[in-house]
């Protein structure tokens, strides 16, 4: 029987990879960001999906929901997801929020400043 990750497209899946590594220390961004910048816009979920049986050595403690709310399928629910944030200096609310508005990272694109979503 397939795992849930082999039923995600392998280009798709790596392309996220390539994202999630590249975000840096106390910067965040969201499903739907990386779903976008993957070419598939409303594949929120399935970036969920990468995320939970994905690369382990990856920064997933780095994505968040686009309001920046924290992942309850963190290793530790949503206080262990804060508690790797802000080991990495993201501000985290007591609501278990991210500051978006100062931790949002944007990655250049080669045809503009920022992407905006």
């Amino acid at each position: 029987m397939p795992k849930p990750e082999d039923r995600i497209d392998k280009h798709f899946k790596q392309l996220i990879y390539a994202y999630v590594a590249g975000i840096p220390i106390g910067r965040v961004m969201t499903y739907g960001q990386l779903a976008a910048l993957a070419g598939a816009p409303y594949a929120a979920r399935l970036v969920g999906g990468v995320a939970h049986w994905g690369d382990p050595d990856l920064p997933w403690q780095r994505v968040v929901m686009k309001d920046g709310g924290l992942a309850t399928g963190y290793p530790g629910g949503t206080e262990g997801h804060a508690a790797a944030l802000v080991a990495e200096g993201v501000e985290v609310g007591e609501d278990l929020k991210v500051n978006m508005a100062k931790h949002l990272w944007q990655p250049p694109h080669k045809n503009q400043a920022k992407l905006d979503f």
